[in-house]
């Protein structure tokens, strides 16, 4: 097994997602409008125990540009759902490292005790250990509505390592065991590319680890084990026109951002901000407003993530 990473693809074209609205051959850049809100994500702040090299969203050890929200912050955003009867169905807690965020214990109650159900993104590793008895209260009380999505970025030690730090993989690797052997509900997360390898040998390689290690996921289940694209923006993609949906074969409502929001605390901010998703953290024209009515209007596919990771899954928009 090559630890190589795959050749790079060309470079940005600097014309491309310039305009919100209009693409750098002159057409009319594709919008997507919120159907429905079904699941709120909540960035607990951009700390991390670890520095991973290729963070897309630059978590550190010392990196607070998303400063921590508290469970005070959250609740405005709980009782305007509660209020305008949104469709929510789950929230959803990513980081930097969600458990390094003392308030989450009690953002999973109050989320969970609503009949929401709750997705924390987690490394597993000493921050997650540290919240073991909250955890285990929130398990007795509220079972499977409550979902841990461990980050594995290989089925193996050594990619994992090189991409976070030596010797992550065993500790993250005791973790999850923990948690499964606890009955948390458990999902991983993995990178589909990381190393060069096809998807069908990432699922078999992750399979034999879960197997090895008593670990109850189905690696081809698509949800228990998601295996995500590559996120560089700086390679070069299509731009999203309005005629892409229908060359594609895609409808915007399977967009992320037809569906869902996450809040963010920005360094120096009095007060949270929603944006149109989780990807898009640090670029200003994703944030939509302060309140979830403010940002319900419709969000322009105007960054390569929206066209490499949510639009394309590896199809080509060209006629």
């Amino acid at each position: 097994m090559s630890v190589l990473a795959p050749t790079a693809p060309p470079p940005l074209d600097p014309a491309k997602f310039r305009d919100p609205w209009v693409t750098a051959k002159g057409e009319a850049r594709a919008t997507v409008a919120l159907g429905g809100l079904r699941s709120l994500w909540v960035n607990t702040g951009t700390l991390c125990n670890i520095a991973c090299s290729n963070c897309y969203i630059e978590s550190s050890p010392r990196n607070d540009s998303l400063v921590y929200i508290t469970a005070a912050e959250l609740r405005p955003f709980l009782d305007e759902i509660a209020r305008d009867g949104l469709p929510v169905e789950e929230i959803g807690f990513t980081g930097g490292e969600p458990f390094l965020n003392r308030d989450l214990p009690a953002m999973l109650e109050d989320v969970l005790s609503r009949g929401h159900r709750a997705l924390v993104l987690t490394n597993a590793m000493k921050p997650m250990r540290n919240h073991a008895a909250a955890l285990l209260s929130l398990r007795d009380r509220y079972g499977e509505a409550l979902t841990l999505r461990v980050s594995l970025d290989h089925y193996g030690a050594v990619l994992h390592d090189l991409e976070r730090q030596e010797g992550s993989f065993a500790i993250a690797l005791d973790g999850l065991r923990w948690l499964a052997r606890e009955g948390f509900r458990v999902h991983v997360a993995g990178r589909a590319a990381f190393g060069g390898e096809g998807e069908a040998a990432m699922r078999d390689g992750f399979a034999g680890l879960f197997a090895e290690q008593g670990i109850p996921i189905d690696a081809a289940d698509p949800v228990a084990l998601m295996l995500f694209p590559e996120m560089d923006a700086a390679a070069d993609v299509p731009e999203i026109t309005t005629a892409c949906w229908g060359i594609l074969g895609k409808s915007p409502d399977s967009m992320m951002c037809a569906s869902s929001r996450m809040l963010v605390k920005r360094r120096g901010a009095a007060a949270p901000a929603v944006l149109a998703c989780t990807l898009l953290p640090h670029d200003p024209q994703f944030e939509l407003g302060g309140t979830l009515a403010e940002a319900a209007r419709p969000v322009a596919l105007n960054h390569p993530h929206c066209a490499r990771f949510c639009v394309l899954g590896g199809a080509a928009c060209s006629r």
